[in-house]
């Protein structure tokens, strides 16, 4: 007997495979994400996480103990298919600060993630680091991708609150996902999908507008409550 088209799920109308990312700048007001360089990034950015260790534990690699290590480093990953690794230059103070990536970049089934975010205690809270969540989330929606993924560490509860923050949704925990630095590691996994783009795109452009904040540069209105009211689930570890 044949399958009535509703279990077989919706069509997918119009829609093609998007591109992998071209290694395009991202200009914003508060930042500017360049394709990760060595010999451009490398110094500035062992400066800005020199002495912050805290920054890698729930990363595959590091801390880096020299600045020629993490060149070295940085030189290895430039270049990349996948993960296509970017600087985040502060525009404010013209220097690289923090870094991000795009990676699990399948075009055939409209998916990409964004990881590998270590941000200096320098941009950590600011609108320059929401900003960069924002220009590559509307790089991936505006090429086509029909969903953008967010995975930490089940453990990393400040990454998990971050997702949340930027409306990404809850989906659960992949237990015993991997093994990262000889440790087990269950993996809290959120999403955008495209449908949501467009109400979460005005929930940013409401907070980063300049009326959003005094004259002190707080914040009227919080990211989370905005982004609140388009998630599809919310985090129970939170």
């Amino acid at each position: 007997m044949g399958q009535d088209n509703a279990s077989l799920g919706q069509p997918v109308l119009g829609w093609t495979a998007p591109p992998r990312p071209d290694g395009t700048a991202l200009e914003g007001r508060f930042v500017r994400l360049e394709p990760l360089e060595a010999d451009l990034h490398a110094a500035d950015l062992f400066r800005a996480f020199s002495g912050h260790d805290r920054l890698w534990d729930y990363m595959p690699y590091g801390p880096f103990l020299s600045a020629s290590a993490y060149h070295r480093w940085a030189k290895e990953m430039q270049g990349r298919e996948d993960p296509v690794f970017l600087a985040l230059r502060d525009v404010a103070s013209g220097h690289a600060a923090g870094v991000a990536s795009f990676l699990r970049i399948t075009p055939e089934a409209g998916s990409i993630e964004v990881g590998h975010i270590c941000l200096s205690p320098a941009l950590q809270r600011t609108p320059a680091a929401t900003e960069a969540m924002f220009l590559m989330m509307d790089w991936a929606f505006g090429a086509g991708y029909r969903r953008y993924e967010w995975k930490c560490n089940a453990l990393n509860l400040p990454s998990r609150r971050a997702a949340q923050r930027l409306g990404f949704s809850y989906e659960g925990v992949f237990r015993n996902h991997m093994v990262t630095k000889g440790r087990n590691r269950d993996t809290a996994w959120f999403s955008v999908i495209d449908s949501e783009w467009p109400a979460l795109r005005e929930a940013y452009a409401a907070w980063m507008s300049p009326r959003n904040f005094d004259a002190h540069g707080q914040q009227r209105e919080r990211l989370s409550d905005l982004t609140g009211l388009v998630r599809a689930a919310s985090d129970p570890a939170l």
